[in-house]
């Protein structure tokens, strides 16, 4: 559900990436007692979870996971969103997966949307009582409503001819299915998660690198080997563009010097699309070293980031008055 460039005005792109902006900087003053090492290989193990598309049965399309809720349920909704920010950031950048204007519109719809919508309405008022029920509700729940959001900054947008209404009914009924593959596996990570290392939803019990181990182990498995079962079909949005489109790709206006700086900033990707420069598609070696490259990068990112916060955090209780100074 990577949004393109193609369909987000720069006023639309530009005020979303406000928006995730300001939702970064609240969740970075909140995150920075987050566990480096665990929150640093989540992040990876979503990187590579989102690269393993799976057929959606009847449609010719593919879907794959967003990882959000399940970062929101390990790690809390704070760290969750500055996670996700950092495997959209490296796709973007690194593969080309996704826009740079449409960023923030990315963000929101992967990232704010389970975090901070549908984790704390729908999964935590169940989860003492009927986790699997939350788990599916929250997920599917997600994946429809970002997909909503998908469909209406694509018409506040104005740029593709994309119609409205036609648009959304390809989108969401598509991502609901979407939603409850993501709330079974979601489901199954957790419970699998928390048998073998229960301190993961105990706060402050234990230390975190056994589980940091673990997932780790996870991430290069599921990036490395599981990637290259992924599905060739188009993803959800790429299937609904075409359905609603026909197969001429979407086009931002043609005078717009953002959208074509943009694309050149795109073009200069090291691994556009998760292959080669020159190539239409990636081979299996290609696709394992992309699964295993963006993991480590979204690995590196997160902890850079969770170590920046928690000496920003530091700094700042040191400065305050009557702060007693170590000796």
């Amino acid at each position: 559900m990577h949004m393109s460039d193609a369909l987000v005005s720069p006023a639309v792109g530009g005020g979303f990436w406000v928006v995730s902006g300001l939702a970064l900087y609240r969740c970075g003053r909140k995150a920075a007692g987050a566990p480096v090492p665990l929150t640093g290989v989540l992040g990876a193990f979503v990187f590579a979870i989102q690269m393993v598309n799976f057929a959606i049965p009847g449609t010719g399309s593919s879907g794959h996971l967003g990882g959000g809720l399940l970062l929101a349920i390990l790690l809390g909704p704070q760290a969750a969103f500055l996670t996700i920010a950092s495997v959209l950031l490296v796709q973007a950048l690194f593969f080309a997966d996704g826009g740079l204007l449409a960023l923030g519109c990315n963000l929101f719809n992967m990232g704010f949307i389970p975090a901070f919508v549908t984790f704390p309405l729908l999964y935590r008022p169940l989860a003492g009582r009927a986790r699997a029920t939350g788990t599916l509700l929250a997920a599917v729940a997600a994946l429809g409503l970002g997909a909503a959001a998908v469909a209406l900054e694509t018409r506040l947008s104005g740029i593709s001819s994309l119609p409205f209404r036609t648009f959304l009914a390809a989108l969401v009924p598509l991502h609901l299915a979407i939603g409850l593959v993501e709330g079974a596996a979601t489901l199954a990570v957790v419970r699998f998660l928390t048998r073998a290392r229960p301190e993961l939803l105990r706060e402050g019990t234990g230390p975190r690198w056994p589980a940091a181990v673990l997932v780790g182990a996870m991430a290069l498995f599921t990036g490395g080997c599981l990637s290259w079962a992924a599905s060739r079909n188009p993803d959800g949005l790429e299937w609904a563009v075409a359905r609603v489109q026909g197969p001429a790709p979407a086009t931002p206006l043609a005078g717009d010097t953002l959208h074509r700086t943009l694309a050149r900033v795109r073009a200069g990707a090291p691994m556009p699309d998760y292959a080669f420069r020159g190539q239409a598609a990636p081979t299996r070696g290609q696709t394992s070293l992309s699964g295993l490259l963006g993991g480590l990068m979204t690995l590196a990112l997160v902890a850079a980031a969770a170590l920046g916060l928690r000496g920003l955090k530091a700094s700042t209780q040191a400065r305050k008055p009557g702060h007693a100074a170590r000796p």
